[in-house]
């Protein structure tokens, strides 16, 4: 590995596996694809790089192995990658979520379950998933479920009707659980709800949906500070939960970043990714067009990311077991942060 310097009906349990598993090694190849959207370290130190079509690459600090969908993939749209306690790996794709136990891919077959399955145990995973696009999928043990959200008045709350859009504002976009073991969701344009394992929270706010000029954003990443406010894909604010009091939970909306004293300016104080490093616990934010963004709490600093001269467009940020920050790239590949700025990476 070498780095290139870079600017500053309901189911039974147990029926969840039934779709056919398929054997192959997968492909030794040269060269990681540019599109690059998600990054994952497993328990054996090797890293896994989801792209956007063209399947997964394994890198085990030797060989760059790519497996597609000849190889058992659901889909070659990696949009996520995940690891249970067992050592088995887990892909999200649009077409499926695919198990990986070290020899074979098995494309988990969902249950599509009554309310009551939502629960929160310490050992389950979450997935996007697709052609759903009211909920989200916990696998707990070798069951995969398909839940919805409680719906809300979305109308009332945002003065907007969305019965007309082509999409689901419900779409999850974003799954975090913060220190607590709560688990937040981010939604297309239905704002964001916190699971505590017996009740929904929801926080409707104008910056969570569809924007004034009609962009819609999506609350696409969700971080938890060193101070317990959390960002939900913005910089405009952040929030703060309350104390339930009366068996009620409250939250404050607080400034977030003051955008006057950020040179070079926010195009649009929206983020996609967002880590939070092992030395200060700083947020690192990452824009698609407008590189990296470090804030300790007083002051930001910039880290625009290039390949040669053209300006990256970004989609991923990952810590991986030591630490180090990782970046997928639309269009150059990974990038890793070196201690002063991002390299990008040649495998």
């Amino acid at each position: 590995m070498t780095t290139l310097s870079s600017c500053k009906g309901q189911l039974q349990k147990g029926e969840a596996d039934t779709h056919p598993s398929i054997t192959h090694s997968g492909k030794t190849i040269s060269k990681l694809d540019k599109a690059i959207w998600s990054i994952y370290q497993d328990k054996k130190g090797h890293y896994w790089f989801g792209s956007n079509g063209k399947g997964v690459f394994k890198y085990d600090g030797k060989n760059l192995v790519q497996f597609t969908g000849n190889n058992g993939l659901a889909g070659n749209q990696i949009r996520g990658i995940q690891g249970d306690n067992s050592g088995n790996i887990y892909f999200d794709t649009p077409d499926g979520i695919s198990k990986y136990d070290g020899h074979t891919f098995t494309t988990l077959k969902p249950i599509y379950s009554a309310q009551n399955k939502w629960k929160l145990l310490p050992d389950d995973l979450w997935f996007k998933g697709s052609g759903n696009p009211n909920g989200v999928y916990r696998l707990t043990g070798d069951s995969l479920f398909y839940l919805e959200f409680p719906e809300q008045d979305l109308e009332a709350a945002f003065g907007i009707k969305f019965d007309a859009r082509q999409y689901s504002p419900y779409g999850v976009y974003g799954i975090y659980k913060d220190k607590k073991g709560n688990l937040w969701f981010g939604t297309l344009s239905a704002g964001v709800y916190r699971y505590d394992g017996d009740s929904f929270f929801w926080i409707a706010e104008k910056e969570l949906t569809v924007l004034d000029d009609g962009r819609v954003p999506g609350v696409r990443s969700i971080i938890e500070d060193k101070d317990g406010n959390f960002w939900l894909s913005n910089t405009i604010n952040r929030y703060r939960i309350d104390a339930a009091e009366n068996g009620k939970i409250g939250y404050q909306k607080l400034p977030g970043i003051d955008q006057s004293t950020i040179q070079p300016k926010m195009n649009l104080p929206y983020f996609m990714s967002a880590v939070t490093d092992d030395n200060n616990a700083d947020l690192w934010l990452l824009t698609y067009s407008e590189g990296i963004w470090r804030y300790d709490g007083k002051n930001v600093f910039h880290y625009p990311i290039k390949d040669g001269e053209t300006d990256v467009l970004l989609y991923a940020m990952y810590k991986d077991n030591q630490g180090a920050i990782w970046l997928g790239t639309h269009n150059a590949g990974v990038y890793k942060f070196n201690g002063e700025n991002f390299e990008k990476v040649e495998l």
